[in-house]
């Protein structure tokens, strides 16, 4: 079952998906609230909702935003925690540039995936 701010990206989108439902002669009816886009009165009601959809989604947008700076302030940082860090770096680092170390065996080491291990290294 679609709930109408999951129809459309935003209201815009909402309405030009209705209207090319409409150019097909395809009506949109809901029946959980009883709207029926093939009637004038429903047409007014879908838009109404789907202007409340777009307004709880921009509301959601901005708590979110806000909480994210509330965070910052607050010296909190999101994002996934560095999976190396300054020791740990110079570390693989070292690793890497002893040539009689396997790849394989480095990663192993510090219980990283080949992909971290080359984001991290400087290669000479």
């Amino acid at each position: 079952m679609w709930r109408l701010d999951q129809l459309g990206r935003s209201l815009k989108h909402l309405i030009e998906t209705i209207s090319t439902l409409d150019i097909r002669q395809i009506g949109f009816k809901r029946l959980t609230e009883n709207i029926d886009t093939t009637i004038s009165g429903g047409k007014l009601i879908f838009h109404i909702f789907g202007a409340l959809a777009e307004f709880k989604r921009n509301l959601i947008r901005e708590w979110t935003q806000a909480g994210l700076r509330a965070a910052r302030a607050r010296g909190r940082k999101g994002g996934r925690p560095k999976s190396l860090t300054g020791k740990k770096v110079a570390m693989a680092q070292e690793l890497y540039n002893d040539k009689t170390n396997a790849i394989a065996d480095i990663c192993k080491t510090l219980h990283i995936s080949r992909a971290t291990l080359y984001r991290y290294i400087k290669i000479k």
